[in-house]
């Protein structure tokens, strides 16, 4: 996938806004939605990205300062994956907000929203540098300022709105991980292991865990998923040592865990990566 810059903020004469009575239009420009499409939108800086996408000329990427938008969206207003698409293809608040009123079709996905992060985890993984943490710290001020005079909105600083796009990322690799090493044992034929980790091996299990996630619920799905990392590492015991799912399980786990003093998981926090590499510099 090549990285093309959005092209498409301009009013087209198909452009759904000329279709809106005035007390419509009226409505629309008193919303939280100019206020983002004037203040906010514009100020997405979409080049920064472009190390996230192939230099060789491919299918073109979902406009990055709609996937952006959208995901700083979604954290204001307290809404899952699956809403905030729903709500873009449906709701001209949303589509005014993001300068998606001449597109044909809407251009987020679930799986657009996924990948994305993907993207920004691996490569900040690879490089030390947090995208998405600079660009909302860019924005952090006219995003504040939007925040106070929008009652519907959740009151979240910038380190919490970070903070809570980087835990669904968190979320999602984990469960690929357990669920990718369930789904091969359950393909193995070793289902009496799996007892009470059926739901993994579910086509509809993702979505139920993902894309309908809130930010409420993160923190205790993890440590959910957490519970059931660790239970299939006892069950596999080393006699997956060769399993490519079990490798990347262990890999996941060392580096995004530690083990509590009552020997449960938890995420690895700021001060557990400071930790570490206050230890590497001693030694």
């Amino acid at each position: 996938m090549s990285f093309v810059e959005n092209n498409y903020q301009q009013i087209s004469l198909s452009d759904i806004l000329f279709n809106l009575t005035p007390r419509e239009k009226k409505a629309l420009d008193r919303s939280w939605a100019k206020d983002f499409s004037e203040r906010i939108f514009p100020l997405i800086d979409e080049k920064k990205f472009a190390v996230l996408y192939s230099d060789k000329a491919s299918r073109p990427n979902t406009p990055v300062n709609v996937v952006i938008g959208a995901l700083i969206l979604k954290e204001l207003l307290g809404m899952t994956d699956e809403e905030i698409v729903e709500s873009l293809m449906f709701d001209i608040r949303f589509q005014y907000a993001l300068h998606t009123t001449s597109f044909k079709e809407q251009p987020l996905s679930v799986k657009t929203l996924s990948r994305f992060r993907s993207r920004c985890y691996t490569y900040e993984v690879m490089t030390g540098i947090d995208l998405v943490h600079d660009c909302i710290m860019e924005l952090s001020d006219e995003i504040f300022s939007i925040m106070k005079i929008t009652s519907r909105m959740v009151r979240l600083d910038a380190w919490q709105l970070i903070s809570n796009i980087k835990k669904l990322n968190r979320l999602e690799l984990l469960y690929t991980c357990v669920s990718n090493l369930v789904i091969y044992m359950h393909r193995q034929g070793q289902d009496e292991l799996l007892e009470g980790l059926e739901h993994y091996y579910d086509s509809s299990d993702y979505n139920k865990v993902i894309s309908l996630s809130r930010n409420a619920d993160v923190a205790e799905r993890i440590q959910k998923i957490l519970i059931d990392a660790d239970k299939l590492f006892a069950i596999c015991n080393g006699d997956y040592d060769g399993v490519s799912e079990y490798q990347l399980l262990l890999r996941v786990l060392k580096e995004q865990t530690v083990r509590n003093e009552d020997g449960t998981l938890r995420l690895k926090t700021k001060e557990d990566y400071h930790s570490c590499e206050e230890s590497v510099q001693k030694n």
